[in-house]
């Protein structure tokens, strides 16, 4: 330690940030943790699976009609 400069600390400072309520962030807040209930995950896996089971019917709709149109077309045209 030095005699002609002694080490003084700094008094803290102030440092004063206040709270707002945010709506948003709360809904976001119980939302995540409406997900995180035992069982949760199995429930969104199901649900996924049977958006992509859905899909791929009606892809594979689409594709059989068009097939169709298409073997119409040229069994009628040529």
């Amino acid at each position: 330690m030095s005699v002609l400069f002694p080490k003084v600390n700094k008094p803290r400072e102030w440092d004063y940030r206040p709270i707002y309520f945010d709506e948003e962030k709360e809904a976001r807040k119980d939302k995540k943790l409406a997900r995180l209930r035992r069982g949760a995950f199995r429930e969104e896996h199901e649900k996924n699976m049977t958006e992509l089971r859905k899909k791929k019917q009606s892809k594979l709709t689409f594709w059989l009609v068009l097939l169709g149109l298409l073997l119409f077309a040229f069994y009628y045209i040529l």
